[in-house]
């Protein structure tokens, strides 16, 4: 048990870990918020699959039991190569994946290429795919960092935040306790208004396959970057926070992507205008003929 406040907005919570056992094992709560983000995603997914992009459902089911697997694997491989002197003398805790330990962008980058390997393989058109799975992906997101709230983990630097209206305060059962940056909640609420922006505005106005994926790289890649500067608990590669390194990149894709599929879908109008004015012309030319005829 732990309790984690905060005293700027007068809150506060006495949290277990343990949402509930069956025989001697622990169910935690934070993989039971994580299945019920992945849930969540899913049907989003869905529906904006079969809805918005008219893509056939069996194939949504099948992307989905292949792709959350693999993203699992992923996000525990990434972090596992990140934190290698955790595992190095006792490479069999790289299976304990109850023991902690997943990193998020392992799980988008080896779901991303899942989805990219289903769609070539299926002849489905791979930006509609990511254009329906992106946000969802990021309401699942905002939803699984609530299993950090329950493990009081993810959280930041103390420097600074003791006038901070929305600290946390950290007090474990040894009654030792910090006051931090809620990283967790900076980046739920962060997703949350990402997924509310692609949901009630962009998709609106959607000018081009891909557009959707590219503003999620973009919002989450640029927000993540931000929230990492302030954690403690960093993955590192070549010294640097690797959260910032691949949230920088993403943020460079959607900024280069982004000029390059409207310049594409530009071009694709432009012959599609060219070729209905050819083709009103010779239609108008045939006519004209016909009538010189009679």
């Amino acid at each position: 048990m732990h309790t984690v406040s905060f005293p700027g907005l007068g809150l506060s919570f006495e949290l277990n870990p343990v949402a509930f056992t069956i025989g001697s094992l622990e169910v935690k709560w934070y993989g039971v918020i994580i299945t019920f983000g992945i849930l969540c995603a899913f049907l989003l997914f869905f529906n904006y699959a079969k809805r918005k992009e008219g893509l056939p459902e069996d194939h949504l089911y099948n992307i989905t039991l292949f792709t959350v697997p693999i993203a699992v694997i992923g996000a525990r491989f990434v972090y596992v190569v990140t934190s290698w002197d955790k595992y190095k003398d006792d490479p069999a805790q790289i299976f304990n994946i109850r023991g902690g330990g997943l990193a998020i962008y392992g799980a988008i980058i080896f779901g991303a290429a899942t989805v990219l390997i289903f769609s070539k393989i299926t002849k489905l058109n791979t930006l509609k795919l990511m254009d329906a799975a992106a946000p969802a992906v990021m309401v699942g997101q905002m939803i699984g960092r609530w299993g950090n709230f329950v493990n009081a983990e993810a959280y930041g630097y103390s420097e600074g935040v003791e006038t901070l209206f929305c600290r946390m305060e950290i007090t474990n059962a040894a009654g030792h306790t910090i006051v931090a940056h809620p990283t967790f909640l900076y980046e739920s609420l962060w997703n949350c208004i990402g997924a509310l922006i692609i949901y009630l505005i962009i998709y609106k106005h959607k000018k081009f396959d891909g557009q959707i994926l590219l503003s999620y790289l973009g919002w989450y890649g640029f927000g993540r970057a931000w929230i990492e500067m302030l954690r403690t608990d960093s993955l590192y590669v070549f010294g640097m926070k690797f959260s910032v390194l691949v949230g920088i990149l993403s943020v460079v894709i959607c900024v280069v992507g982004m000029i390059v599929l409207s310049k594409r879908a530009k071009t694709k109008t432009e012959e599609a205008s060219y070729v209905s004015k050819f083709a009103s012309v010779k239609v108008e030319t045939v006519t004209e003929e016909d009538q010189t005829e009679e």
